[in-house]
C-alpha cells in the first residue's frame, strides 16, 4: 500500500521568518519540497500548514495542503492533524514525515523511508556516516546510534544523541530527520506525553525509543541540507541552480 507524505510547514522561524516562503529557484521554498516528494512517486503527497499562506502556494501549483492548527508543539503533531483530515478512514497504513526545509531532497531518500517499513518497525528514518571530523563534535548534528553487523546498511536505532556516541573506534552516523510511521505508531507517538530524555537532548524521537517502539535506520551515502538561516537559503539556491543547469546540458 502506497504511503501517505506529509510535509509539515509553518511560518514561525527564529533564524529565517517565512521560511516556507522563501524563494529558491523559481518557486518558494515548500513548493520546491513538495516537487521533491512527488518526484519519489511513493504516493500522495499532502502540506501540513500552520498558515493560509502556505495552503495557497502550494495550491497554486496544483498540490495538495491542509490548513491545520499554529501552534502545534511539533511537525508530528501537525502531519497526524493532517492524516486525520485527509483520510479519517484510515485507508493509509503508512505515513511519511518530511521535513519542509530540505528543497535540494534527493527523492530517492523517501523511497528508502518507505521500503524500510515492509521490515516490521514502527518507525523508519535515515543515517549517512560523518566524514567531516567537525560534525563528531557538534552538538547540531543529531548521531545516531545503530546495532549494524559489519557491512550492513539497515540496522535497529538503539538511541540519539547530540554528543559524539558511541565512543571508540569507529564511525559515527549523522541523523537524517525524515520518518516513516506505521499509522497506529503515529497515532500512539503523538498521544505520548513528553519524556526526560527528550526534553534533556531535545530530541523527539527519544520518546518512541522510551516507550519501546522499534525504530529502523537506512544508512544512505548522501546528507540533504536543510535551510535554517539566510545563509543556508543562499547555498540551496546555488545548489539548486547548479542542479538545473546540469540537467539542461544533458
Amino acid at each position: 500500500m502506497e504511503p501517505l507524505i506529509v510535509i509539515p510547514a509553518r511560518m514561525a522561524s527564529s533564524r529565517l521568518p517565512g521560511k516556507p516562503l522563501a524563494l529558491i529557484g523559481d518557486a518558494p521554498m515548500i513548493v520546491q519540497v513538495w516537487r521533491r516528494a512527488m518526484e519519489s512517486a511513493m504516493g500522495r503527497v499532502i502540506v501540513a500548514a500552520g498558515e493560509a499562506e502556505i495552503v495557497d502556494a502550494i495550491k497554486n501549483v496544483g498540490g495538495e495542503a491542509v490548513l491545520t492548527k499554529p501552534d502545534h508543539p511539533s511537525g508530528s503533531d501537525r502531519i497526524w492533524e493532517a492524516v486525520q483530515a485527509v483520510d479519517p478512514d484510515g485507508k493509509a497504513s503508512f505515513v511519511i514525515n518530511l521535513q519542509g526545509d530540505l528543497p535540494n531532497l534527493d527523492p530517492a531518500l523517501i523511497r528508502e523511508v518507505a521500503e524500510l517499513l515492509d521490515h516490521g518497525a514502527d518507525i523508519t528514518t535515515l543515517a549517512a556516516e560523518i566524514t567531516d571530523p567537525e560534525e563528531r563534535t557538534n552538538p547540531n548534528v543529531t548521531k545516531a546510534v545503530i546495532s549494524l553487523t559489519d557491512g550492513a546498511r539497515r540496522g535497529r536505532a538503539l538511541y540519539f544523541t547530540r554528543a559524539s556516541a558511541p565512543t571508540g573506534d569507529g564511525p559515527l552516523y549523522h541523523h537524517i530527520g525524515i520518518y516513516g510511521y506505521r499509522r497506529e505508531a503515529l497515532a500512539r507517538f503523538v498521544a505520548l506525553p513528553p519524556t526526560p530524555l527528550e526534553i534533556r537532548e531535545r530530541l523527539e524521537q527519544l520518546r518512541a525509543l522510551e516507550a519501546g517502539m522499534r525504530i529502523d535506520v537506512a544508512v544512505v551515502d548522501t546528507v540533504p541540507h536543510g535551510v535554517d538561516t539566510p545563509e543556508d537559503l543562499e547555498k540551496a539556491q546555488f545548489a539548486l541552480a547548479k542542479s538545473q543547469a546540469l540537467e539542461n546540458k544533458k
